[in-house]
């Protein structure tokens, strides 16, 4: 280790070369390199965390740019993790950067997870962080916890010591139609960037022993106002008990749905004529689109499902699979004998295949 790097902070009387030493022999894991795992790895690898963990398996998009500051335009439609791994290792390259491309599932977790000291879940969705969770108090691991919504932003520190869980603040998964969407509604641009070092703060506090961590506590941020508000939370000593992960951790939808992956669709569309309606927004279909999709925004679906051939297959997408799953949940309830499929992960997986525009 050199020394000099980390002057500034080992100069800390709180902080001190102990403290260096304790960063420089943690491992942590981050939970998705978009908007809050950025800012999220740029500064642990920055401050001298010895091994960093990288769970993604998304591209870079143009949309990203504005937030997500790690990636720049030649980035675009590059994976994540590489992306990232090329870039930390010009920042710092004594840390040791492991990249797993690929999503966080009930097959992979725990055995990912069980390889650190910490976990910064840093993902955009409910049903990582029900399983991140879950993975975490099965393995003894605390972790930090990051969300967004437009202008604001939420922090907290989960299972650190015996303390709380996400489940002690969220019992339950939402219901798909019950959670806002990012690609709907937005974000501003600096909003992850505070969150993310929020993230990264509370990780480097639980490493050290500096400070006091927001375990049993959410951090809630406005941008707008700049205002800061702590809401106080308690553990609910049965959701320290989990010994298994679930079956699932998908939105509750009711009956099971027929979902096909990028890869299958791809092989699918290369056969022959696929209907393939899109519920994004008209904005984002112009940006970029399949070439024989309809856009028919989710928004207007009850006005318009009349339009949708209902004698075969209908292949529904949108920027992630989330809107996609709650198009389909409602034309489920207007057809209910059509044959209905999702298009897993939506536009951001079908632009690693290739798939003509």
């Amino acid at each position: 280790m050199n020394a000099e790097r980390y002057d500034r902070q080992t100069i800390l009387k709180e902080f001190g070369m102990e403290a260096q030493l304790k960063l420089q022999s943690a491992k942590v894991l981050v939970i998705g390199a978009g908007g809050l795992g950025v800012p999220v790895l740029t500064y642990l690898n920055a401050m001298g965390i010895g091994t960093l963990g990288i769970v993604d398996n998304d591209v870079v998009s143009l949309s990203n740019l504005h937030r997500q500051v790690l990636y720049s335009e030649k980035d675009v439609n590059t994976p994540k993790v590489a992306t990232a791994v090329h870039k930390l290792k010009a920042q710092n390259s004594e840390t040791e950067i492991i990249s797993y491309e690929t999503f966080l599932t009930q097959g992979n977790a725990l055995e990912i997870i069980a390889d650190y000291d910490v976990v910064v879940d840093a993902s955009d969705n409910f049903p990582t962080r029900y399983l991140v969770n879950d993975a975490c108090v099965i393995l003894g691991k605390p972790f930090v916890y990051g969300a967004l919504h437009s202008f604001e932003g939420q922090v907290s520190v989960f299972n650190f010591k015996g303390g709380a869980t996400y489940r002690c603040l969220f019992p339950e998964m939402p219901k798909a139609d019950e959670v806002p969407n990012c690609d709907e509604n937005g974000v501003l641009g600096i909003v992850p960037g505070i969150i993310g070092n929020f993230q990264a703060l509370e990780t480097v506090k639980m490493i050290t022993g500096i400070g006091e961590t927001l375990s049993g506590k959410l951090l809630l941020f406005d941008g707008l106002l700049n205002n800061f508000q702590k809401i106080r939370f308690t553990v609910n000593p049965e959701n320290l008990k989990i010994k298994a992960l679930r079956e699932s951790y998908d939105f509750d939808c009711g009956l099971p749905m027929a979902s096909i992956t990028p890869e299958a669709f791809q092989q699918l569309v290369e056969k022959g004529e696929v209907e393939l309606i899109d519920v994004r927004t008209p904005k984002e279909f112009e940006r970029k689109h399949l070439s024989f999709a309809k856009n028919i925004p989710l928004s207007e679906l009850d006005e318009r499902h009349g339009e949708i051939l209902t004698d075969g297959p209908i292949y529904v997408v949108c920027q992630s699979g989330v809107r996609s799953r709650k198009a389909v949940e409602k034309l489920k309830g207007i057809y209910a004998k059509a044959h209905l499929i999702n298009v897993e992960g939506g536009m951001n997986q079908i632009t690693r295949h290739a798939l003509k525009y």
